[in-house]
């Protein structure tokens, strides 16, 4: 990094956890020495580390003040994460992991659309996986997906189908992060736990229509290592907060397939019911899944007043699925929901 002074109150904190993170490292914190907003901090937190990532990050320090480095055992990416946030002093808090890259402008552009527009209290970017040759189909569709939802009205529309916010972009108004309580481990992904409840205070979400964050991919990620992550925790994290906003928890779920079927299996563990289950096969027709019959999409309008959740795989079918419900007069997200 270039000498710089750090200030006592820089606009923008960078929280960036590190746990054996020797090897990519120093191309993260390039990256971040290189923004064009220089009014910033990085508060790296080393989570127990047993590599060099403690050597590393030294180093970088001692060629500029604006990196903060504090040590502590290992305790989980939760408690790396806090542990920043609690020592951050910028208005603005800003999200890295240890092993991506931020175009130059990244940070730039994030603080100008908080600026510029006051009724966000948080913003993504747009992210592109690397190396492409590691990408997975499975990931790809999510980029070509979460790159798609740029304002907030089509943030909140998908919000339950994934998270529609790469974490390793966020950038949240320090009040608005310490309003919902921070970061906790609830036993499903961290990420997605604070960004629904920044929804479920009314806050709103956008996102810079730019790649500005290259995001590493492949099989050591903690996203496809850690059982926080895995399919079934997202339900969790899912119904858990939808339920809080379903009268009488009770929903119609629209496709009796894979997801539609894990979906309702979380839903009732959860304690909701299932009034029916929607469905185009006409060989699943007339038969019942958990109890619930299943209904051919024409009968839809006899529940009027209960919730339809969408619970397919594929982005065309729940295109289809919520043209038909606008058709049967049913509003989104008022009457019914998207979930994967």
């Amino acid at each position: 990094m270039s000498p710089a002074h750090a200030r006592s109150h820089p606009s923008v904190s960078i929280l960036l956890p590190c746990r054996n993170a020797a090897d990519t490292l120093d191309e993260t914190l390039r990256s971040l020495s290189r923004q064009t907003f220089a009014d910033l901090e990085i508060v790296a937190v080393d989570d127990g580390s047993t590599d060099g990532t403690g050597r590393v990050l030294d180093r970088w320090q001692a060629s500029d003040s604006r990196l903060r480095v504090l040590s502590t055992p290992p305790r989980g990416l939760v408690s790396a994460l806090n542990t920043a946030a609690d020592a951050a002093r910028g208005t603005i808090l800003a999200r890295m992991d240890a092993d991506d890259i931020a175009r130059p402008e990244r940070i730039e552009r994030q603080v100008v659309m908080l600026v510029h527009r006051p009724d966000l209290a948080a913003c993504g970017t747009q992210v592109r996986y690397f190396p492409r040759r590691l990408v997975r189909d499975g990931a790809r569709r999510y980029e070509r997906w979460v790159n798609g939802l740029i304002e907030p009205e089509e943030i909140d529309r998908d919000l339950f189908v994934e998270c529609p916010i790469p974490h390793p972009t966020l950038a949240i108004r320090q009040t608005a992060f310490e309003a919902v309580g921070g970061y906790r481990d609830a036993g499903w992904p961290e990420d997605y736990d604070l960004v629904l409840r920044l929804w479920r205070a009314g806050y709103r979400l956008g996102k810079v229509p730019a790649v500005l964050l290259d995001w590493r991919d492949g099989p050591s990620r903690l996203s496809r290592t850690h059982e926080r992550y895995r399919p079934e925790a997202f339900r969790r994290c899912k119904v858990h907060f939808l339920g809080e906003h379903v009268p009488e928890r009770r929903i119609v779920v629209w496709g009796a397939g894979p997801v539609g079927k894990a979906f309702a299996r979380s839903w009732l563990t959860a304690g909701g019911t299932i009034a029916a289950f929607v469905e185009l096969d006409p060989r699943k027709i007339g038969q019942e899944i958990h109890g619930a019959p299943v209904i051919a999409p024409k009968e839809i309008r006899r529940f009027r007043n209960t919730f339809i959740v969408a619970a397919v795989g594929h982005a065309a079918a729940r295109e289809d699925i919520r043209t038909t419900l606008r058709q049967a007069g049913f509003t989104e997200p008022g009457h019914c929901r998207a979930v994967a």
